[in-house]
């Protein structure tokens, strides 16, 4: 693996598409594995990722989910075009949630996303205009 370029991993996403949810952060773990980053720092990575990706399933309408793989970390973007969050300290908040009914009913929308990815990164970064959508950045280390 280039140390400079890393693997590149790269996954359209579009809202309301549960039919596909949870196979971009399935194929990045994938990938992990076979080039055998550790169980514990993949676990952490695929947590995060499934939550950023299930994040735009239920609130955009559309966005993308990209992965840099370094030799000593992990890089996670994800940006969407969608509502925004209107207040991200109150999102941040374990248990808040802004999903609608149906969407809970199935299973989602808890309000643990956006705490699920704190907890396991060790850089996080988000940033929300709302009637634009979001940006998430995620970095873990592999050490």
């Amino acid at each position: 693996m280039n140390s400079e370029q890393g693997i590149a991993l790269e996954y359209e996403l579009k809202g309301g598409d549960f039919e596909i949810a949870g196979e971009a952060s399935s194929k990045i773990k994938r990938v992990l594995q076979q080039i055998g980053v550790r169980s514990d720092v993949i676990r952490r990575i695929a947590i995060s990722s499934y939550e950023a990706e299930m994040n735009v399933i239920i609130h955009a309408w559309s966005g993308v989910l990209k992965a840099r793989v370094f030799p000593d970390r992990t890089e996670i973007i994800v940006e969407d075009q969608g509502p925004g969050i209107a207040d991200i300290d109150l999102a941040m908040q374990e248990g808040y949630s802004t999903a609608p009914d149906h969407i809970r009913e199935m299973g989602f929308g808890a309000g643990m996303g956006l705490p699920n990815m704190v907890r396991c990164s060790d850089e996080f970064a988000i940033n929300s205009v709302a009637g634009q959508g979001t940006r998430i950045n995620i970095v873990i280390r592999h050490s």
